[in-house]
């Protein structure tokens, strides 16, 4: 008994003094901003249930009509910046821009749809990030629906008060706006990036077992969070001391200044939690689907993922989800470090070995695809496919390689072409949104931007994104039959996951 006493007053010191320090840190970092602290309305999610698409998109207008007049119009001289996106005189500023990508968006083709696309999002961002791959979709007769999602798109002080539950409410608004604009028998797919992806996915498995839910006959994933980072399952204790007023900081991850237009750089607490509430609700519903048989109605499954993910858990993405997912046409795209001489020597040795052990062994009832430098050191990059019931690999050369400057791929990067006015590395400029995040290299004196070395070494496009929206056109154009010997193949139970390493950093970055 002495021994118990002894280790829980041990814990309980370590656990005072780990608040202390967080406490003291968060004194530390920079003051709170109006964007910060004002929470502007949005709708519950029994709201949004109840609510159409128009009556979404006036709620939405009144939450920007209160950034606008309890922020951008209130602004002190101290607080009015050139680089500040609520400075209505900022180049950065999205009131300013022919379209607010921060805004729920429909796109539809010019004669009559072959089907519906919902865009989801993910966590701090806005129907941005979905733009290229719903201009695909358009380009190819589908109707595209784009929700913000709610918390999202006006200040970061919003995600102290939005809810997965309010997320999820968004997402069925959508599919139901999607089939109001193309009904069945049409095809229907959800798309979704980061913590859409977890939504995409939540909502695929919810139709399963709800026959009011309209099913999706495809899902595309792009860096799904079907599992996080350490971090983020104990943000909420980061957050502790926040219930005393004057340590309101400790409510944030990181406070950082504002200059994206269309994702915010701040991070709550809360944002971290309900995201990480989120993929556990992905996993029991996962599991509850395998059990009862559910899941074998499930739509085939698309997914792109860099083999090394600071925010998800590439793993999860594998083990969890696609060795549980019956022989549908599934397959998962997985882009592997670049092992060029130039970096082989630096990466870390988990780095290297991520590809190890990531997949069953073959025959497994999904395709997959690694792409990676060509072999014996040649130059280019090549697609290395096992596709589903088979056990041999194709081996098929790539247009494009490995960037000689760029080590791997990152969360932030796959949904972004290199031509992206705003993350591309090579952008378009013939649309401008006050700044060019994906051209900016980092050389001179610490401490003199205001943008963190951290934060820009991150790819913020991918390279290799032509093949990627080729990858999707071709695969939901004609998705492949199961293969004639799926029955051959046993079922798997989810292998268990390993534990991922906490971030290096702050922990603002533990989430999308």
């Amino acid at each position: 008994m002495r021994l118990i006493r002894r280790l829980l007053v041990a814990l309980l010191l370590v656990a005072v003094g780990a608040l202390a320090l967080r406490t003291f840190e968060v004194m530390r970092g920079p003051a709170l901003a109006p964007w910060h602290l004002v929470v502007p309305p949005e709708l519950s999610a029994e709201a949004i249930d109840a609510s159409d698409w128009k009556g979404y998109l006036s709620a939405e207008d009144a939450a920007f009509a209160t950034v606008r007049h309890e922020v951008t119009e209130r602004l002190t001289p101290d607080e009015r910046s050139a680089v500040n996106r609520y400075d209505a005189a900022a180049p950065m500023y999205p009131g300013r821009f022919a379209q607010d990508w921060n805004r729920s968006y429909v796109a539809l083709p010019s004669g009559t749809p072959v089907g519906a696309a919902v865009m989801l999002h993910g966590l701090t961002d806005s129907p941005y990030s979905q733009r290229r791959l719903a201009q695909a979709y358009v380009a190819h007769g589908y109707a595209v629906v784009a929700p913000r999602m709610p918390g999202h798109g006006t200040v970061p002080a919003g995600l102290t008060a939005a809810s997965r539950e309010q997320w999820i409410a968004a997402t069925r608004l959508a599919v139901r706006e999607a089939r109001r604009l193309v009904p069945a028998p049409a095809p229907l797919h959800v798309v979704g990036y980061s913590n859409g992806g977890a939504l995409a996915a939540l909502y695929a498995l919810d139709a399963l077992a709800d026959p009011k839910l309209a099913a999706p006959q495809a899902i595309v994933l792009i860096s799904p969070m079907i599992g996080v980072t350490r971090f983020a399952r104990f943000a909420g204790v980061a957050g502790w001391p926040a219930v005393f007023p004057t340590f309101a900081k400790a409510a944030w991850l990181g406070i950082e200044p504002e200059y994206n237009p269309f994702k915010y750089n701040s991070f709550p607490v809360r944002a971290a939690r309900e995201s990480y509430a989120l993929t556990r609700d992905v996993q029991r519903a996962l599991e509850a689907a395998h059990t009862s048989g559910r899941l074998a109605g499930i739509a085939p499954v698309m997914t792109f993922q860099s083999v090394v993910d600071f925010t998800v858990s590439t793993p999860a993405v594998v083990r969890a989800l696609y060795d549980v997912l019956p022989a549908n046409g599934s397959e998962i795209i997985i882009y592997d470090v670049n092992r060029d001489a130039n970096f082989e020597t630096l990466l870390r040795t988990s780095a290297r070995a991520a590809l190890t052990d990531l997949f069953a062994p073959a025959p497994r009832r999904y395709t997959t695809t690694v792409i990676a430098n060509a072999p014996d050191g040649a130059d280019g990059a090549v697609a290395r496919t096992v596709p589903a019931g088979a056990r041999d690999e194709i081996t098929t050369p790539l247009a494009q390689a490995f960037p000689a400057t760029i080590f791997s791929l990152s969360h932030v990067a796959l949904p972004f072409a290199p031509d992206d006015p705003l993350y591309g590395t090579a952008p378009d400029r013939r649309e401008d949104f006050g700044v060019r995040l994906g051209t900016l290299a980092l050389r001179g004196e610490r401490s003199t931007l205001i943008v963190t070395p951290d934060a820009m070494l991150r790819l913020t496009s991918n390279p290799f994104y032509a093949d990627l929206a080729d990858r999707i056109v071709r695969w939901v154009a004609a998705l492949p039959a199961p293969p004639a010997n799926a029955a051959a193949i046993p079922a798997a139970a989810p292998r268990p996951l390993p534990h991922a390493p906490p971030p290096a950093g702050d922990g603002s970055d533990a989430v999308p």
